[in-house]
């Protein structure tokens, strides 16, 4: 059984403690496959670090975060651009609009989502969205740029039943992490009514850990609980979700 975890910060400081030891965890479970958002330039090089020590097993993203969208953001973008020109990357992100901290970077926000779109479909990759409190706002974003090369990842999806619609109309998987796990979650009250081909598995580690690991360090080891979950609200056994979302997501990546 190989499970993809289509987004975790492996690279982050919670993790410079013991990351080998969390990845090899991970892996001894059947995680296989990481694939890494990017944040802001000052995480670049421990993202080129983790992918020296694991090549086969990590995939890089790139991209400027929305809660980095400041100031300098043109410097950022800059540097994005850069790197997407030099070297491989799997996708664009994570990328999009986050009015939870902070709305006064809007307009900013809303000029650098739409610059990385455009990059991305320059370089034929998919983009990986970031989206929270700002559903309309993304939506009016991806309305303005859908077209044919235009595609990705929803990550970590906390919408309704119509807004997981919306973005599958877009061409976009919905990333379902440890929120599927949470009483208050509402997703897992209505998942199994999309279909499994639109759902890809995530853990935003170290964010967002999943019951019984809410409030502590999320891993990817954790993506099992998620897995869990899934079977249970689908009613398929994990070996087929495993399969299926990693179909999923060899198909968003190219890889």
């Amino acid at each position: 059984m190989i499970i993809t975890d289509t987004h975790t910060h492996l690279y982050s400081e919670a993790f410079d403690e013991d990351r080998e030891t969390s990845i090899q965890k991970a892996m001894d479970l059947g995680v296989e496959r990481f694939f890494i958002p990017a944040i802001d330039s000052t995480y670049t090089d421990a993202m080129f670090e983790l992918e020296a020590s694991f090549p086969d097993n990590v995939f890089l993203m790139m991209g400027l975060h929305p809660t980095h969208v400041k100031e300098n953001y043109k410097e950022e973008l800059a540097h994005v651009e850069q790197l997407l020109s030099e070297r491989k990357f799997y996708a664009v992100g994570e990328i999009g609009i986050d009015l939870y901290w902070d709305k006064s970077f809007l307009k900013l926000q809303q000029q650098a989502f739409v610059y990385q779109i455009r990059l991305a479909k320059k370089y034929g990759l998919p983009i990986v969205i970031h989206s929270r409190e700002s559903f309309d706002e993304i939506f009016d974003v991806l309305e303005q740029e859908k077209d044919d090369k235009l595609f990705g990842i929803f990550h970590c999806f906390t919408g309704t039943l119509e807004q997981a619609h919306r973005a599958i109309s877009f061409n976009m998987k919905l990333g379902i992490g440890g929120v599927a796990t949470f009483k208050n979650g509402k997703i897992d009250q209505f998942l199994n009514q999309i279909d499994l081909k639109h759902i890809v598995l995530e853990t935003d580690a170290p964010y967002l850990a999943p019951v019984p690991f809410r409030g502590r360090r999320n891993e990817s080891s954790y993506i099992l609980k998620v897995l869990d979950k899934l079977s249970e609200i689908y009613g398929v056994d994990q070996e087929a979700i495993a399969a299926i979302t990693t179909e999923n997501s060899k198909q968003v990546f190219g890889i």
